[in-house]
This record gives C-alpha cells, structure tokens and sequence, in this order.
C-alpha cells in the first residue's frame, strides 16, 4: 500500500485548538505583567510567558497528536524526544521573549527564530511516535506550516509588547490558537504513513490509551494555564490597587504640599533629628527671607546670639522629644539681621517603631500682637494710674476743704486780735503778724492742693513771673546733690496766666528734672522775652525755662512726651500727667510748650505766655492789704456753717464790720430761725454741710423769703448744676477784707451773678 488512510478524533481536535487559543492568551496576559515589572520579578514574569506559550503549543500538538489514529496500527511516543519537543518551544520562546524584550527591533529575526523552534517541535515529536509505518512528508505542506509558525510567532512577540487590554488580548489568543493549531495541521496534512510489518511487530505490545492520555494532557495543561492567568489577574489587580493608592497618596501630597505651600503667613520647617532644615514652605521664605541654601542649616539660624548662648534651640529639640510639642514665644532673626516677636511651635514626628524621624516646627510673626498687647498693657496701667490720681485728687480736695475751714477760722482770729492788741507792745504785734504771715502760707499751700485736685477757681491775671518762682522757693528744696538756681533779668514783663496754674506747672517741670539726675545736678529756672512767630500775643512772649543736666531724652521719647499718661519712670514712679499739663496750661494761656533734649545732655522747657497787656487785672495776690471800714450801712446777717470755729470767727469779723449776726449750724436750724425772725437782710452759709447743702438750703429760703440775699461760702471751685449754682460765692479761707467786698458785691449787685470774691494771700 502506498499510504496509509489516517484520521482524528474530532473531541481531541477541538481540544487542542481550546489549548491553542488559551496557552496563546494566557502568554499574551503574562507578557503585559512581564513589562511592568522589572529586575527577578520580570525575569520570573518572562519565564512563566516562556512557559505558557511554548507548554501550551506543545499541549496542543501533543493532544493534536493523540487525536490522530491510524485504522489498524496502534501508536505509542518515545519519552526522550517527547521531552525534548516539550523544551525546544520553551526555550526559543524564553529566548525570543529576552531578545525581544531588550531589543524591539530584533521582533522579525526573533520570531523566525521562534517560529522555527515551533516547527522543530511539531517534527521532533512527530520522531518520536512509535507505530507500525513510515512517515513521508510532502514539502509543499511542510513550508507551509512553517511559514504559519513563524507568522504566528512574530504577532505573538509584537502582541506581547504592546499595551492590549482585556478583549484585545482574548481575540488575540483565538486567532492565534487557530494560527497555531493550523500549522499543526498543515504539517500532519502533508504527512503521509507506509505500514510495515515490522514495525508492527514492535508495536504490537504497546498498552497505553490515546484518548484519556490526551484528557488527561489537555486537563494538567488547562490547569496550568489557569493558574498562571489567575496569577496575572491576581498580580494586576494588585498593581492596579497599588497604583490607585499610589495616585491617591501622590494626590494627598500634592494636596498636601499646595495646602502648605498657600499658606504665606505661617512658617513652615521640616526638620531631620539633628535639627537641621529638611524642607520648608513658602511662607518660611517670605518671613525669614533665605532661599534653598538654608536647607541642611541648623534651625538655631534664626534664633537670636542670647538664645544660641543659653542653648535654646536644643532645649526645645528636647523638650519636643520628650513631651511631644515645645511651645515658645520669643524673638527671632531674619538673614537681613532684622528681629521680630515670634510663636514658635516644634512637634516631633515618630515613625512606625516609635522612634524620632524628625521634626516639624511652625513659626508665625506674632509682632503686631505683642505691639497690641503693650499697647493695652500700658493702657491699663494708665487707667490704673488715672483712677490713682483721681483718687488722690478727691483726697487733696477734701483735705484741702476741711484745712481751709481751719485757716479761715486762724486767719479770722487773728485779724481781729490784731485789733484788740495794745499798739504799745511792738513785740507782741510781730508775734501775731508772724502767726496771720504763716496762716496765709497755709492759705496758698491750700490752694495749690485744690489747684491740683481742679477743685480751685482758675482765673488768669497779670503775674510777676520772677516773684511768682521766688515765692515758690520753699516747695523747690530737693535732696543735698540737687541745686536750683534762678536767672531773671531787671526788667521783665509780666505775663497773664492763672498764678496758682503756673506755680503747679514749674514744680512739675521741677520735679522731672530732679528725676532725670538721680546722681545730683543743677536745676536753672530763667525767663526771656521773645517776639511773637505768628502767635496770638502781638506784644511777644516771655520764655519761662525749666533745664536740668540730666541724662535727657532721645528723639523717639521726645516725640511722645506731651502725651497724656507717657512716662518713662516706671510704673508707681510717674503719672505721665506733669507734662501734659503743663502743654495744656501753655496752649490755654495763648502759649505753648517747648521741648529741648538730647541723650547725656539734659532737658529744657520752655514756657512761652504772652505778655500782659497793660490793661489786664493784676494778681490779687501781690496787690498790699488795705484797711478794713466799717460797713456803711448795717446788716441782719444770718451766718450757717456746720464747723463751730468758722462759725464763731465768721460771726465775730460780721460784729466787727458792724453787723447783727444770728449762728445757725445746720440748713433745718437756719431755716427754723428765718421762720421766727422778721428781718435777715442777708445769708451766709457754708456749701458743704451734712443733711442739707447750702444750694439746697438757698432753694428752700427763696421759696419762703425770695428777697433775701444768699451769699454762698466754699472752697470748691465746681458746684452741681442747679438753679442756684450762680449765687454770689465767697472762697475758702477769707480774710475780713474779702468779707466786706463779698457783702458789699452781693448787697449793691456789682458783680454778675455766680462772681468769686477770693481771698488771695500774698506770697511769703
């Protein structure tokens, strides 16, 4: 017979395409894992899509195999080149897949060489089968299955480098196990077999089963190819979430980073253990102004020498490690050298085993703040200190009060023992002249008290600014190392001011200059005259100086020094209240107030008042004493005053003039006697009385006797608003001559309504 008729078990066929189509999916899916990996993992991914492809086509062929039959010749294979055509396609796959792999352009020589491998194993298990025949090839089949090799192995090493995705690689597989599987059969087409009856007598006791054998191929080999897609299912959807986290965490940074780079106001330091820059944020470079070249600086850079000194950065390393968190305020240094006031916070960062990684340390500019909280700091200390001087100002006006009353009563007596004494004893009329010379310096310290407490009525006349600062020489006695020195020309213009205003302004400017020189110096107190620069004063000015060799004041404090409050003394040492109102008596009086400084070398102020004219009221104070007349005409004088002594001395300078005087000590006990009296021409009654006050007690006499005249006696200068606070007042302390003009004023209505009649000590 010249060929044997052969045929296939179409279930095996069917078989090996299904393997075909799979071992050439399961390589492709491989192949993807194999370029996203690298070093032994893509090695271990190469040589699995080695094994897939070139395991699978031989699968195939060996199941193609055992479909083929021969009618009446029973088959068996020879083990060795069995195994051999299971390692040459894994191999030349290996080989094509690295060659590839490294070299993209090496993709047609190496599936040539691919494809012949493929061919070679289709003929090397051909060899080894084992049957009763001769096989006889035509070769137009056998180029044709070569060609459908290498065809098949070059679009499965271009498929295997290519990005595919899910669909494309199975429609991928299926063409090329139909690929595969028909140039398994071409080859088996152009195969032809000659029975011997030799080889059939070999093969006579071969005993293994083609059909199960081939079950049993197709089911080890599904498995395996199997395994191997789940491997790459598993090992993408791995990578896929690995990558899906990666996106996430490098979209958390990002995030992270843009969060931290927009914060511009805020200092923002990643620092290693050693305390060295790592990183910063962009607020970090606009606040401490260094660039890149800061990174791998130890942080103390920013701190101040003192701090470096005292080892203050590593403290706060320290302290951070230990507790967690360091927080500190403090000042901090800028690359151009420049300080400001800092929040510093240091937190430590710790990794997974608890051990320190670094440090993250933000710093914010809290300089405003600070300026802010001083700033309410010396408000309050200012309030503190006003309620203080208040408080003391109600006390100097009480003290000052209840001393008036008692000098008022002294001053009393004494003018009308004067009177009562014998002319011939010189010696006894100079005793009592100095006692009435020492009652009115207790008058003029009374009223200085009351200037200070604003409780005196300020009125501005024509004063001797040289005898005014002469008269004040027992209030300018300062410690042994302080010498106060006058310098006043001949002849100098008199000023108009408020006198007792004035007197409290130069002790101010005094006492500033002994506190300026607390190891001893001298004090000047001179005037000039200067011509007016546009001011009000056409007649010019008189500069009343106040200098001291002190340690002065720098341009910065002398800018404020007017303020209300501003002191430099320290808090309990000044009220910051001297010079501003010194500034306001100067800008009152149609002046002003000059300040002359410099460090180390002392301080002047000067005073300029407008000079008098020559029209102007003269100081009551330096004008003589007149004698006192009786009055021309007498009176029915009700006199109420709650103090027994300035009752009694008030009742007997009224007798004196020539008056009928009836006491009463109280608003109830005057109003009584008026009710039982027909005739009081006139009322003199103290402001300040316990039960009912002199306004009130006004009120009620006009409303029974409205002809009467009130005369009002007190030594406060501000009285509650009310109908009557514009009745004629006399001032506390009053002398018989202040007496008789108050009387005569409010009797004969010379003066408008509400006028003072002042009794004015001249200066001792």
């Amino acid at each position: 017979m010249h060929h044997h008729a052969a045929s296939h078990d179409p279930v095996l066929v069917a078989l090996s395409i299904l393997i075909a189509a799979l071992a050439s999916y399961t390589a492709l899916d491989l192949a993807t894992r194999m370029r996203a990996a690298s070093g032994r993992a893509r090695r271990s991914w190469l040589a699995a899509a080695a094994i897939a492809m070139g395991g699978g086509i031989w699968s195939m062929h060996f199941v193609g195999m055992l479909a083929f039959s021969l009618p009446g010749i029973e088959i068996s294979y020879d083990s060795f080149l069995t195994l051999l055509s299971l390692v040459i396609p894994i191999v030349v796959a290996a080989a094509a897949f690295t060659v590839v792999g490294r070299r993209p352009q090496a993709l047609l020589a190496s599936g040539f060489a691919m494809g012949l491998g493929i061919s070679g194993m289709h003929y090397t298990g051909m060899a080894a089968m084992r049957m009763a025949a001769l096989i006889q090839y035509d070769p137009r089949w056998v180029v044709a299955s070569i060609l459908i090799a290498i065809s098949a192995s070059i679009v499965a090493l271009w498929l295997a480098f290519r990005n595919t995705n899910a669909v494309q690689r199975l429609f991928a597989g299926l063409v090329m196990g139909l690929a595969i599987s028909g140039m398994h059969y071409a080859a088996m087409q152009g195969a032809m077999f000659v029975p011997t009856s030799t080889m059939a007598r070999q093969a006579g006791h071969l005993g293994v089963g083609q059909a199960p054998l081939a079950f049993l191929l197709a089911g080890i080999t599904i498995m395996i190819l199997s395994i191997g897609i789940a491997a790459a299912v598993y090992d993408r959807a791995s990578a896929e979430r690995a990558q899906r986290e990666a996106d996430a965490l490098r979209r958390s940074e990002e995030r992270f980073r843009l969060l931290v780079e927009g914060i511009v106001d805020h200092a923002i330091f990643m620092l290693d253990p050693d305390g060295r820059v790592g990183n910063w944020n962009l607020g970090a470079r606009r606040l401490m102004g260094y660039g890149d070249d800061i990174v791998g600086t130890s942080y103390a850079i920013f701190h101040t020498e003192e701090d470096c000194a005292a080892e203050a950065p590593a403290r706060a390393l320290v302290e951070a490690e230990r507790e967690g968190k360091s927080a500190i305020e403090g000042w901090r240094v800028r690359k151009d050298g420049s300080r400001f006031w800092a929040e510093a916070t240091i937190v430590a960062i710790r990794n997974e085993s608890g051990a320190i990684a670094g440090f993250a340390k933000i710093v914010r500019d809290v300089s405003e703040r600070r300026r802010a909280q001083e700033a309410l700091d010396r408000a309050r200390e200012a309030l503190m200190m006003s309620q203080k001087m208040e408080t003391i100002g109600q006390l100097t006006g009480g003290v000052a009060h209840d001393f008036n009353n008692l000098l008022a009563a002294v001053l009393g007596s004494l003018e009308l023992l004067k009177k009562r004494l014998p002319t011939g004893d010189p010696k006894v009329q100079r005793l009592v002249e100095n006692a009435m010379q020492g009652a009115a310096r207790g008058a003029s310290l009374t009223q200085r008290m009351l200037a200070f407490a604003r409780k005196q009525h300020l009125k501005p006349a024509v004063v001797d600014v040289g005898e005014l600062v002469r008269g004040m020489a027992s209030l300018l006695k300062f410690e042994a190392g302080i010498a106060v020195e006058t310098r006043f020309p001949m002849h100098l213009p008199k000023v108009k001011v408020d006198a007792n205003q004035l007197e409290l302004a130069i002790l101010n400017l005094a006492v500033n200059a002994r506190d300026a020189m607390p190891d001893g110096g001298l004090i000047t107190i001179s005037a000039h005259e200067e011509q007016g620069e546009g001011g009000p004063s056409s007649s010019g000015y008189v500069v009343l100086s106040v200098s001291d060799t002190g340690c002065g004041m720098s341009e910065e404090i002398l800018k404020h020094a007017q303020e209300p409050f501003f002191t430099t003394k320290g808090v309990g040492k000044g009220t910051g209240l001297g010079l501003s109102m010194v500034h306001g008596l100067a800008e009152q009086s149609g002046g002003r107030l000059v300040l002359k400084s410099r460090p180390g070398e002392g301080t002047t102020a000067d005073i300029w008042l407008p000079i008098a004219e020559a029209t102007a009221e003269p100081d009551p104070r330096t004008a003589a004493p007149a004698p006192v007349a009786r009055a021309s005409r007498q009176l029915s004088v009700l006199v109420v005053d709650d103090d027994l002594l300035v009752l009694e001395n008030t009742a007997a300078m009224l007798e004196d003039l020539g008056h009928i005087v009836v006491e009463a000590r109280s608003g109830d006990e005057a109003l009584a006697l008026l009710r039982r009296t027909r005739t009081v021409d006139l009322v003199v009654t103290d402001y300040a009385m316990p039960g009912m006050t002199g306004l009130q007690l006004a009120g009620a006499i006009a409303a029974e006797r409205p002809e009467t005249v009130i005369l009002l006696s007190t030594g406060y200068a501000d009285l509650p608003s009310d109908a009557r606070s514009s009745l004629p007042r006399l001032a506390k302390p009053f002398d018989q001559a202040a007496l008789a003009k108050a009387i005569e004023a409010a009797m004969g209505e010379e003066e408008q309504a509400g006028s003072v009649v002042a009794f004015r000590p001249k200066s001792a």
